[in-house]
């Protein structure tokens, strides 16, 4: 099982996630560290530093397929929301239906929401229910209320399962003083650091305190129930803050308290009903108000490591001054340049190359530099500097605007002011879109990385765990690519090596079935101590093999017959029972009904392979047979023989091979007749060195004498090969 808690390395976050895991399950936890600290969860989990707004958090669904979704990450102070309530919006509003919405999308079965008493806002009715009217006062209760809405309204349009509950003051350890901090947690600070106790009023008001790990308890109970809808989580007991102090002062001795005049808006008494939590979930907090505040006092003393104080970036904002001196900088650089140009301009105009416009090339820098604001600025001041030159030669200034040379020499410093700072204006436009595009980019890369490095780390483990597990789909993949031959001979002995290693038994047979149906020939066996298998079984004489032939399903000896195996199964090919395998020992641990379906499953396989291998050996009969004869080709007959020694050496099944000497010298009705006479089990081919060679299969010194005394009545003489006779 899969969950995602938002928020997780929070305070509550952090003991939700906790729990979760405690349970097994696979947690990963999605917080952008605003409140939380990675300190705060010491177990193997997936972590993702995201704000749950961002459209990044699809992929981080898309991976993972979680069961439950726990949100627990907000923005949880209501002084904040006062003061930014867009921030809060984006957070509690915009935050929840991304999730809502991605959950829905990817399948999630429950989602859980945190709200919060500050839906109720102002209520003299105590314990409240939860059919109390809300009225938040403040944007982060009216936020909590929203949110309701949209689980309450996405179960009801896309039937996602949601639930949400409605947190009294939670305490415990973990807790920062700052952000969610709550009055045990600044009340247990400033103890443990020999500070004084602030009290805002009399201290007679009262709240409904419920421990930390009550609300986890309650969280993961609920992910596995039926329950929906809107829920009270809290302990529907009030205690003050004088109850707060004095307890305190029986965990520290030493406490100074200071009361000052009570504070505007302060909420004087405040308890929420759990009878509705308590009778649907059949939950109850475990943690009494003094058990909760010494586990959260000893954390406080021992195990809590300093706040990392945020520091607020400071107001960057220049000065005006600063501002003023950083607009004028162009203005002043390009009255700089003007005078240059003016200089240069005049220095000029006397000589040879008194033809060339410095004015121009000036709009051209300024444009290139600066852009159209500038070079704009630059075409004003050319247009100036060209109208006093020319009255400096001796043009009166009403007679310039009667003629053409001043508006065409303003038009082209026009023209090319406006191109040139146009042109970079919009490369510099152009410019910071790429950068804008190239920076989400890249932070989309890295983050689809760290998601791909995450599954490809879980998914190497997962792949270890399935290979190394010896009961699973993986190993029997593994260990049945033995049976991966066309040849049968190679598969029978395959049989024995896979199922010894996934029935956990050295006890297995295999036997095939003539074409009568009347007997069954052992083709291999286990080599283990004391186990004897039989050559040949008459099948009229076994009940469970007639049974097993007829039905063609798993025998299975629930009734323990001592003549019988455990389990049995026929391997089909093409319909029909060619084989029969047979598991006749294993631990009694083993034989249950998950061990008869793995060796059902086993069997299945095993039929698959040695079907399409007899497939291979009929359509290839032509090419395995000597022209006219029964007689197997050398490569052929060789191959069957090393897989005879092969059964021979692993499971010490016989056999003993025959000559009837060169097949050059031997009558060609010979190889015939001897063939006539053989069993189906046994072969007859050409040996490499040309000998006519006949292989009887699990036949012993004793059955071979029976064989050649068969045969030599026939008046045909046959000789065992002596160099093989180590493998009878």
């Amino acid at each position: 099982m899969k969950v995602l808690v938002t928020g997780g390395y929070g305070f509550i976050g952090s003991f939700v996630a906790e729990r979760f895991n405690k349970e097994g399950y696979e947690v990963s936890i999605l917080d952008n560290l605003s409140s939380g600290s990675k300190r705060n969860v010491d177990f193997k989990h997936k972590s993702y530093i995201l704000s749950i707004e961002e459209r990044n958090c699809e992929e981080i669904f898309r991976n993972n397929r979680f069961d439950v979704v726990i949100h627990l990450a907000a923005q949880v102070s209501v002084a904040t929301s006062m003061e930014n309530p867009r921030q809060d919006t984006k957070s509690n509003v915009l935050g929840l239906s991304n999730m809502l919405v991605l959950s829905h999308k990817y399948g999630v079965k429950k989602f859980i929401f945190a709200s919060s008493a500050a839906v109720y806002g102002m209520n003299d009715q105590l314990p409240l229910p939860e059919t109390a009217p809300c009225n938040p006062i403040s944007p982060y209760g009216i936020n909590k209320m929203i949110g309701e809405t949209y689980c309450l309204k996405w179960q009801e349009i896309y039937d996602l399962e949601t639930l949400c509950f409605r947190f009294s003051n939670v305490y415990g350890p973990r807790q920062s003083s700052h952000g969610e901090g709550g009055v045990v947690s600044i009340f247990m600070e400033r103890t443990t650091g020999g500070k004084e106790l602030l009290v805002y009023g009399d201290g007679e008001q009262t709240r409904d305190f419920i421990y930390v790990e009550d609300v986890a308890d309650a969280i993961y109970r609920s992910s596995y129930s039926d329950l929906s809808g809107v829920y009270n989580l809290s302990t529907n007991t009030e205690n003050s803050v004088n109850d707060l102090t004095e307890a305190l002062r029986s965990l520290h001795n030493s406490v100074s308290i200071s009361y000052r005049d009570s504070r505007q808006g302060d909420i004087s008494h405040s308890a929420l009903d759990n009878t509705h939590i308590g009778n649907d979930l059949d939950w109850a907090p475990k943690y009494s108000f003094q058990e909760g505040l010494e586990r959260t006092y000893e954390w406080f003393m021992n195990d809590r490591q300093p706040d990392k104080v945020i520091a607020k970036p400071k107001n960057e904002r220049p000065s005006l001054v600063a501002r003023a001196v950083k607009a004028a900088i162009p203005y002043v650089e390009n009255l700089l340049a003007f005078a240059l140009a003016a200089w240069l301009t005049f220095s000029i105009e006397d000589t040879q190359f008194n033809f060339i416009d410095i004015k121009l090339f000036y709009i051209i820098i300024i444009g290139i530099v600066y852009g159209n604001r500038q070079s704009i600025t630059a075409v004003i001041l050319s247009v100036v500097l060209y109208t006093y030159q020319l009255l400096e030669n001796g043009y009166d200034l009403i007679s310039l605007f009667y003629g053409t040379d001043l508006f065409f020499q303003i038009a082209i410093y026009l023209f090319v002011g406006l191109v040139v700072g146009y042109s970079i204006d919009r490369r510099t436009l152009a410019i910071k879109n790429k950068e804008r595009q190239f920076n989400a980019l890249q932070e989309k890369y890295t983050f689809l990385n760290e998601v791909y490095e995450e599954t490809r780390v879980v998914k190497e483990e997962l792949q270890q765990q399935i290979m190394n597990n010896g009961d699973s789909f993986g190993k029997i993949y593994s260990v049945t690519k033995e049976l991966d031959s066309l040849e049968p001979e190679k598969i029978f002995n395959s049989t024995i090596s896979v199922l010894e290693s996934i029935m956990k038994s050295q006890a297995v047979t295999i036997y095939t079935v003539n074409k009568y149906k009347s007997y069954l020939r052992l083709a291999a066996r286990s080599s283990g101590k004391g186990f004897e298998a039989s050559k040949s079984i008459k099948v009229e004489d076994c009940p469970y093999i007639m049974q097993l032939l007829v039905s063609k399903k798993v025998f299975i000896n629930k009734e323990l017959l001592a003549n019988s195996p455990l389990l049995s199964a026929p391997v089909v090919s093409n319909g029909e029972v060619v084989a029969v395998v047979s598991l006749h020992g294993m631990k009694f641990d083993n034989f249950s009904l998950y061990y008869q379906n793995l060796f059902k499953i086993t069997v299945d396989l095993i039929s698959s392979s040695l079907s399409r291998a007899l497939s291979y050996v009929e359509a290839t009969g032509s090419q395995r047979f000597l022209e006219g004869s029964q007689v197997l080709k050398p490569e052929v007959f060789a191959e069957i023989l090393a897989s005879k020694k092969i059964a021979s050496y692993k499971h010490g099944v016989e056999f003993v091979l025959l000559s009837a000497g060169f097949a050059a010298d031997v009558p060609p009705d010979l190889a015939n007749q001897i063939s006539r006479s053989l069993r189906e089990t046994d072969y007859i081919g050409l040996g490499l060195d040309g000998q006519l060679l006949v292989l009887l299969s699990n036949s012993g010194q004793q059955d071979a004498a029976f064989v050649l005394d068969r045969f030599y009545s026939n008046n045909i003489k046959l000789d065992i090969v002596k160099e093989d006779l180590h493998y009878a």
